[in-house]
Parts: structure tokens; C-alpha cells; sequence
């Protein structure tokens, strides 16, 4: 007979770790960065210096994950004993590696030192829960909680209820997941490894058969996954693009598990009925989260993202969008001729938008310094490097707001030199929407040579030193703007 559970509390203020390895760690971080206390146990010599190398880790990259500010750090409790791990928690996560034997010891003391109600939950990425029960005092309270590594980035995490598990233990497991920035997905059956693993494998196995087979690299099949579908599955999932049942079931139809596409020798009968189930879970899919219509257009705008992060990472695709960019610049002319402001041209991405819905102020400073750049590849033209001499650092920046900029506006940025010496070079930029007349914003900038290897003010030389006083003669010829020199006052 299932057991029923005490009501437990969705935010835990201290929770149990049973091992600290490389899953244990991660719980450890993602925990203590979310104000959670931890009391880990764990007999490894090297645990607690494991657990802070990777609490360090997540710490970083926090910082760069999100700009809300966290709350202050649950404090990390080593324990000599898995009762003193348990004693008074509000959740016990277990990360021991995979031998049943061990694991089924460990969660039966753990449930005999616990309070009632209290869920323990095992991050085994293969066990089925029913196994790790078996010996447990009150197995109504286990459940499986299967994280990815690295546990603090990544935020899924599958719960999978064994035979005596109570039902309503997934839901408050799925509750405190959720509220320390995870996805819980609820394995409706038990099996082994889970969702996520089996999809994994899957393609492990075609991977490797394919170096078996001499077909392929490792290398060649990273960059098979990393340049292609992973990038749509990252962004909208595997289904979706198929538009609903109809869309399924004629994809279906057309390209499962058919040469030359599918070497599988095993896959699921292709009758009516299963078709059936498929459109109707389609179908199910599209309704509970609409998409907007084109979806074409989502997709889209999710792939936008993940390249342009991956592009400021300079890695993998994010590297091939900026060389194919560094290639695109090389190519266009910067200048509608040289005499005349340079010309920069970006269109507006909806993370540059606030909460009001139009550009927020660090889109102009953006704008400001694309156009900055412009101005420097202009003057580097004869393929000087910049490690070469030297670059140009802002020192004050002047903003004026005229108009609004909107995600997607094509916004042109004509940037005129006011004045240059050997030091410093003083720009104005006015910001338009594409072919537009009126300004959106105007900034002002002065911006300070500095060698590239002591980083402290030096004269720029030699050719760009030239091209840049010639750009500067050149625009001498331009009217001043009108708000060029302005200061804020009271009028």
C-alpha cells in the first residue's frame, strides 16, 4: 500500500546531500546559490574541495546568467554521518554513483533518520525508483529527481515515480525544482534511463557506429550535431515545425525510418493507430502552447539568439557567424563616399528592448559603439591589426534622446568626425531608422588612443594615423551638427 505524505514546504531552507561528486557538487551549487543551507555527506577526502572548485564555477557563471540579484548564499555543512545529513531537512538529494547495493543502503538510512514526509530523491540517471525502494522504511517518500551535468546550468531535471511512491510526492518535488530555476519533466512510466539518456544513446550508438564504420571523425560529428539540428532542438524542440497532427503525420509518412535517411534496424510499427496517438499528441502539443503564426517566424528568432550568444563566445557557430560578418564588412563599403559621414547599419534585436517596449538606453551606447568600430575599421583599411599599435578606449559619452527605436527597426548610424589629433579623437553620431529623415537619438564621443600592450594613452602611427587625419579633413568640410558640444540645463 502507498503511503501518504505530510504536506512538505516548496522552498526548503536546508537540504541533505548524500555524495559530492560531479552530480553531487552541482546540487550543492545550484542550491547554496539559491539561499539554501547544505549539509553534505560524503567520505571522499577531496569532497569539500570538489564541492567549492565547483561552487566557484557556478558562481561565474551566475554572473552571467542573470543580473537579478541572488539571494544571500546557503551555508555548506559537512557531516560525519548520513542521519546528521538528513536530520531536520526539508529534501534529501542523493548522488552516489550507480551500484544498487550502495545507493539502496544509503537512501534506507536516510529514511529511517528522516522526518515523516520528508522526500528523498535520487539523481540516478538509469535506476529504476521501485529497485532503490526496496529496502527503504517508508519508500512512499523516494522518487527519482535526474539532473544533467553541470546540474547548475542545465535546467532539466526528470522525476520518476516508483510503485509505492505517493502521488502527490512528484508534485511537491516538481514545486521546489521549479523554484530554484529548473524544468521538472514527469517520466510517466517507470524505465530505464529515463527519457533524456535514451534520446542521448540513441544517437551515441549511430555516432559511433559511424567511427566504427569509418564513416566519420568524432570531430566530423560534433560539428554535424553543433551546426544543425541541435541549434532547433535547443531553441523549439524536435515537433514542432511539423505545424500540428496534419504536419506529423505526412512527415511521418514521408521520412521515418526509411532509407536512405534511417539505418535502424529496430523502430516501433508503423501502424494506423500509432500514427493516431502521434497526431493527436501533436495536436495536443500545439494547443496547450501556441505558437505564433508563422511559425517560421519563431523559429527564427530563436535560432537569432542562440547564434548571436554563441557569437559573442566566438565559438562554434557563434564563430562562423563572425567570420562570415568580418567577411560581409570586408566586402561592403563603410562610407556612402568618403567625404561623407560613415555609415553603420544594424537592425534592433528584442533583447535591446525594455519593459516599456522600445529601445532601452544601453541600445544607443551599443549603437554608439558600432559605429565606433566602423570609424576604426575605416581607418585601419590597409589591414592593420590591433594588436599592431594600438585602439581607441571612450572616455565620455553624451546621449539625446529624439524618438523611440523598436525591435526589428534598421537603424543607420552616420558617424562624423569632429575633430582628431594624435591622442584623441572626438566623434558625433546620428541614429535613424532606414531612410528615414528624423533622428531617433544623436551621442557625442570622445574616445583616447591607447598602445596596445602598456594600455596607456599613446599617439596612434603611421598609416592609421594618416587615414584618420585625412577622414578628419575630409569631415571639416561637413556642417557641425546642432547638438554637438550640448550640455544638460535647465531651460
Amino acid at each position: 500500500m502507498i503511503g501518504k505524505m505530510e504536506p512538505v514546504q516548496k522552498f526548503p531552507r536546508q537540504v541533505g546531500l548524500l555524495g559530492g561528486g560531479v552530480i553531487g557538487g552541482g546540487w550543492a551549487a545550484r542550491f547554496i546559490l539559491n539561499g539554501v543551507d547544505v549539509r553534505l555527506y560524503d567520505p571522499a577526502s577531496n569532497a569539500v574541495e570538489h564541492v567549492q572548485k565547483v561552487l566557484a564555477n557556478a558562481r561565474r557563471a551566475y554572473r552571467q546568467l542573470t543580473l537579478v540579484t541572488l539571494p544571500p548564499e546557503g551555508a555548506l555543512t559537512v557531516v560525519e554521518s548520513v542521519a546528521d545529513a538528513v536530520r531536520g531537512v526539508g529534501l534529501v538529494q542523493e548522488s552516489v554513483p550507480e551500484r544498487l547495493e550502495l545507493k539502496q543502503q544509503l537512501l534506507a538510512a536516510a529514511s529511517r533518520s528522516t522526518a515523516p514526509g520528508t522526500l528523498i530523491c535520487s539523481s540516478t540517471s538509469g535506476l529504476r525508483p521501485s529497485l532503490l525502494q526496496a529496502k527503504m522504511d517508508r519508500p512512499e517518500c523516494l522518487l527519482v529527481a535526474h539532473p544533467f551535468h553541470p546540474v547548475y546550468m542545465l535546467p532539466l531535471v526528470e522525476l520518476c515515480a516508483g510503485e509505492r511512491t505517493a502521488p502527490e510526492a512528484l508534485e511537491q518535488a516538481a514545486a521546489i525544482y521549479r523554484a530554484i530555476g529548473m524544468h521538472p519533466l514527469v517520466v510517466r512510466k517507470e524505465v530505464d534511463g529515463f527519457i533524456a539518456n535514451r534520446l542521448q544513446d540513441a544517437i551515441s550508438r549511430e555516432a559511433l557506429w559511424l567511427v566504427h564504420d569509418n564513416l566519420a571523425t568524432l570531430q566530423d560529428i560534433d560539428d554535424a550535431v553543433r551546426f544543425s539540428w541541435a541549434l532547433i532542438r535547443a531553441g523549439i524542440g524536435s515537433n514542432r515545425m511539423a505545424g500540428g497532427g496534419t504536419g506529423m503525420r505526412q512527415s511521418m509518412e514521408q521520412w521515418a525510418f526509411k532509407l536512405p535517411w534511417s539505418w535502424l534496424t529496430e523502430k516501433p510499427e508503423m501502424d494506423a493507430a500509432f500514427l493516431d496517438k502521434v497526431v493527436e499528441q501533436a495536436n495536443a502539443q500545439a494547443e496547450a502552447d501556441p505558437l505564433p503564426v508563422p511559425l517560421e517566424h519563431k523559429r527564427d528568432d530563436l535560432l537569432v539568439a542562440l547564434l548571436h550568444g554563441m557569437r559573442s563566445q566566438g565559438y562554434g557557430p557563434g564563430e562562423t557567424l563572425a567570420r562570415w560578418e568580418q567577411g560581409l564588412r570586408a566586402r561592403a563599403p563603410e562610407s556612402m563616399h568618403d567625404s561623407g559621414p560613415l555609415r553603420t547599419l544594424r537592425e534592433i534585436p528584442s533583447s535591446w528592448i525594455d519593459g516599456n517596449g522600445h529601445a532601452a538606453e544601453s541600445t544607443y551606447l551599443q549603437l554608439c559603439s558600432d559605429a565606433t568600430g566602423t570609424v576604426g575599421r575605416y581607418i585601419r583599411a590597409n589591414g592593420e591589426a590591433l594588436e599592431d599599435g594600438g585602439t581607441y578606449y571612450t572616455v565620455e559619452t553624451h546621449l539625446s534622446h529624439l524618438g523611440e527605436l523598436h525591435a526589428g527597426d534598421r537603424v543607420e548610424v552616420f558617424t562624423q568626425v569632429l575633430g582628431a589629433d594624435d591622442k584623441r579623437l572626438h566623434l558625433f553620431h546620428v541614429m535613424k531608422r532606414e531612410g528615414g529623415d528624423k533622428p531617433a537619438a544623436v551621442g557625442e564621443q570622445m574616445l583616447i588612443h591607447v598602445d596596445a600592450k602598456s594600455r596607456r594613452s599613446a599617439p596612434v602611427q603611421g598609416p592609421m594615423r594618416e587615414r584618420l587625419l585625412e577622414l578628419a579633413r575630409l569631415h571639416a568640410s561637413l556642417p557641425r551638427p546642432d547638438r554637438a558640444g550640448a550640455s544638460i540645463r535647465m531651460r
